[in-house]
């Protein structure tokens, strides 16, 4: 008999091509001990199944139901309840991560509407989850990334935490080690007094990540352990998106790696050098993708250039471009050339735009905002959160700084500085730092090359080698 819903609990043995990314890291977070929200995934068959007959298969609503009586039990409330109501959240997660292209419903069930209405709403917001795998959004994301179109997504089904309960909560986004750098110290975003939807959203300004110390001093103690057991666990940098409800902390998602350029390759050496991996897995870990991303561009003299605004970095790089104020815009303007997206924030609804521009300019936001996740994924840089920039798309421009720049304006920016410049400014490279010059030393020792080959030829030589000796090992 098809089992369609699995427990979020430390003892399930689903791989993540069953629960989804989202719900397998969920359960590695319970096996380590850390406080994650209590709930249930249905998985991806049930997907598959939906989209192949176009309702949700049989015996699905009995599982349905049960996983929320179980779910009841765990929390003392009742989905729908008119006295202490359970809600929940109803969240895709594929088997490749897809950050925020597909549908989140939040709150259900929060409102009194009787044991029955909640549970046929619940099972129409599971459908909608799964009816938005065949989204353009998602299907442009998985054909940009090389995702397969079949895989499906879960649904994870958990309790509400609420981060704009009172002034002890709120909700942020935190990296184990700097992404843009791979520094190896805690980095990231928290709202105080909002959801966590608030924070990737970018529809706010978010706060630097250490601010948690001063002010939830309990939550950012746990934050810091939690980042240490998921690299330990992992054994990489990682991400955990979090909720802190009346100073409790609980875990909503982990993601492993993820990295670019620079940061990803001080991060293998890091690692390698704490003695966390090996160096033969360290070279496996850099892809000569990352390597076209290791000198980083930067614009010279930036006191001397027409500065127009200035925000966080929050993807290395420097693009230039004209400038689109809509998605449609820019994907329809990069035909005669690079464009420059500039948003008061983004949303999946800009992903066409996105993949069009050369780099990305949002109002709102920080660095782990929609704009800055897409960006970094997409190795294109970003500059956020730029404080009184108005994007005007009735009028085809926008204002910073007391200007008003009209729409095709060629403008560049500069995604580890922050700063939008007018015009064409000089631009020079960084050199390679000290991380890279001893990953391709060690790439050397394994392929027996020299160091007067281009690096990806160097980097690639001893992966094929190491690739190879993997094959010829006896099982």
């Amino acid at each position: 008999m098809v089992r369609w819903i699995h427990p979020l609990v430390a003892e399930t043995g689903e791989p993540a091509e069953v629960l989804g990314a989202k719900a397998h890291g969920l359960v590695v977070l319970r096996r380590l001990g850390l406080p994650v929200p209590p709930g249930f995934v249905i998985g991806t068959a049930a997907c598959r199944a939906f989209l192949r007959d176009g309702r949700l298969p049989d015996g699905l609503g009995d599982e349905l139901a049960a996983a929320v009586a179980a779910l009841e039990a765990a929390t003392g409330r009742r989905l729908g309840g008119a006295e202490r109501p359970l809600a929940v959240s109803v969240r895709s997660g594929g088997p490749v991560s897809m950050p925020g292209m597909m549908t989140t419903i939040l709150d259900l069930g929060r409102t009194a509407t009787g044991p029955d209405d909640a549970l046929r709403r619940l099972g129409l917001a599971v459908a909608a989850v799964f009816r938005s795998w065949d989204t353009p959004r998602a299907t442009t994301y998985r054909e940009l990334h090389g995702i397969p179109h079949d895989l499906g997504t879960a649904v994870t089904v958990q309790a509400m935490v609420f981060g704009d309960r009172d002034d002890h909560s709120g909700a942020g986004v935190a990296f184990s080690r700097d992404p843009n750098t791979g520094e190896p110290v805690p980095f990231g975003d928290v709202l105080f007094g909002r959801q966590g939807d608030d924070v990737v959203s970018g529809r706010w300004r978010t706060r630097p990540l250490h601010e948690l110390a001063d002010r939830a001093p309990t939550v950012w103690a746990g934050l810091l352990d939690a980042l240490d057991r998921v690299e330990g666990h992992y054994r990489d940098a990682c991400h955990l998106e979090f909720t802190f409800e009346a100073g409790q902390l609980w875990l909503l998602q982990v993601r492993p790696g993820q990295f670019t350029g620079n940061a990803a390759v001080r991060i293998a050496t890091d690692l390698a050098d704490e003695g966390v991996i090996g160096r033969r897995e360290a070279l496996l870990r850099v892809s000569p993708q990352h390597l076209r991303h290791v000198r980083t561009p930067r614009i010279a003299a930036v006191a001397e250039a027409d500065v127009l605004a200035r925000g966080l970095g929050a993807c290395p790089g420097v693009a230039a471009g004209r400038v689109a104020t809509t998605a449609d815009h820019a994907a329809r303007m990069a035909a005669q050339g690079p464009v420059i997206l500039v948003r008061p924030a983004t949303s999946p609804l800009d992903l066409r735009g996105l993949a069009a521009a050369a780099g990305v300019v949002t109002a709102r936001g920080g660095p782990a905002s929609h704009a800055a996740v897409v960006a970094r994924a997409m190795g294109k840089p970003a500059v956020v959160g730029i404080a009184g920039l108005t994007v005007d798309v009735a009028g085809a421009s926008v204002r910073a700084g007391g200007r008003t720049v009209p729409e095709g304006t060629r403008v560049t920016i500069d995604g580890t500085g922050g700063e939008v410049v007018l015009g064409s400014p000089r631009i020079t490279t960084t050199a390679p730092g000290p991380h890279l010059h001893r990953l391709l030393a060690w790439a050397d020792e394994v392929s027996g090359g020299t160091s007067d080959r281009p690096e990806a030829e160097r980097l690639s030589a001893a992966q094929a080698v190491l690739r190879l000796d993997e094959r010829s090992r006896p099982t």
